[in-house]
């Protein structure tokens, strides 16, 4: 199937006289005629389900058809996008550990990154993306467990050359673990090009209705794991009966782990509910990527033109230094447009005061169209060489083009240039 049809109809088959509709599972618990069956489920729970802390019918309907759109063996929902960097880290980082990161990542994730995993003993080494192989290579220690990146960086919206960091996450050892919340599946799928595990805030175009908070871990099934740099999958787990996840589950030993022992410790599983709005998002990603893509090509392209505009930052312009990335990654740029105003933060403040129709909130990836000043609101935690690494200026816009007409989005836009 093509990812339009998957997005209708992965993950989901009803039976004869069943829910057309993916139906809510709203319960907490499931019964079984004897406790040697529940004894089988806790010695296994990928046999049946036995706690909606684990897994439950809607949600992991919704994790098959992500599987499915990404090309992976599995995946696991989480309750946000932030739980699933935390535990897409966690799986395979103890204390003593290290990764390695490109610093143009979300805020929120520096933030994980640099103070909270820290103090959990584990340090990110973040390397730029214009040092030479050799140099990044240089910044691995033996300790080194994974290499991080965003597929387009949020609000930088820089490409990540993903062939190049698998390469050399591969050549090191490790995987490569790539947050492909701007672009979805349905715009890159990066496990074609060597990505090894694959999450996403679903809060954002997964979601596109601002209606649910939500996250998802997808693994590829083809990186290695017996190499000997992660005894947590191969040697025996002593809190899930002595299991070795390589030798139980094979290509499914990361997610498998992530759900029977970081799922079990942490509980940040979603609501059933939850995954049924999150499924309604999912059936128009296809139709709506699209149509992201081009209000987004028309307001850059705008922008680019406006003298009150220093730059533009939209790797699906020809002028952007990622065009060529994007070109080769991407089937479009997301709707997701930064741009920096001449006259710095202040001219930043008059600009989003003076918007009517786009939304001033902090979220992304909406039907509607939202604005946020990184600077003072999702990125203020970082200190001015934090934001310096992470591209954003203090007069930097990172405006999120919605469904709406695009005449209406460019009067709008154009309106508050002229009144600043």
């Amino acid at each position: 199937m093509r990812d339009e049809t998957k997005c209708l109809h992965s993950g989901y088959t009803p039976g004869n006289g069943e829910p057309r509709v993916l139906p809510i599972v709203q319960s907490t618990t499931y019964v079984y005629d004897s406790a040697a069956q529940v004894a089988a489920i806790f010695d296994d729970p990928t046999k049946g389900l036995c706690y909606s802390r684990f897994g439950n019918p809607t949600v992991m309907a919704v994790e098959d058809k992500i599987a499915d759109l990404e090309g992976g063996v599995g995946a696991m929902c989480t309750t946000s996008g932030q739980a699933a960097t935390l535990l897409a880290i966690l799986n395979l980082c103890q204390a003593g550990d290290s990764i390695v990161s490109l610093p143009t990542i979300y805020g929120g994730t520096i933030n994980l990154f640099s103070f909270t995993l820290k103090k959990l003993g584990i340090e990110c080494i973040y390397v730029d993306s214009a040092s030479t192989d050799e140099e990044i290579k240089a910044a691995f220690k033996p300790n080194t467990k994974l290499v991080f990146g965003e597929t387009i960086a949020n609000p930088a919206l820089t490409v990540l050359d993903i062939e190049r960091f698998a390469d050399i996450a591969h050549q090191m050892g490790v995987p490569l673990i790539v947050d492909n919340t701007f672009a979805t599946p349905v715009l890159c799928k990066p496990f074609q090009f060597g990505a090894d595990i694959v999450i996403h805030s679903t809060t954002k175009y997964m979601d596109g209705h601002a209606v649910q908070v939500g996250g998802v871990i997808v693994d590829s099934g083809k990186f290695d794991w017996t190499n000997g740099k992660f005894p947590e999958l191969t040697q025996p787990d002593e809190s899930y009966h002595g299991i070795s996840y390589t030798e139980a589950y094979g290509n499914m030993a990361y997610i498998i782990k992530a759900r029977m022992q970081l799922m079990r410790d942490f509980g940040v599983y979603p609501a059933a509910h939850s995954a049924f709005l999150l499924n309604l998002g999912l059936e128009t990603l296809s139709v709506r990527m699209r149509q992201y893509c081009e209000n987004a090509t028309k307001v850059a392209q705008f922008l680019e033109r406006h003298p009150q505009v220093e730059s533009v930052s939209y790797p699906g312009l020809p002028s952007s230094p990622h065009y060529a990335l994007a070109q080769k990654y991407l089937k479009g740029c997301s709707g997701v447009v930064s741009f920096i105003l001449k006259g710095g933060r202040p001219a930043a403040a008059k600009f989003m005061d003076a918007l009517t129709l786009a939304s001033n909130e902090v979220h992304v990836a909406d039907i509607r169209t939202c604005v946020l000043h990184p600077a003072s609101e999702t990125h203020r935690q970082l200190t001015d060489q934090q934001l310096e690494a992470a591209g954003i200026n203090g007069g930097m816009i990172r405006l999120s083009v919605g469904l709406e007409n695009v005449e209406d989005i460019l009067e709008d836009v154009g309106g508050a240039l002229d009144s600043i």
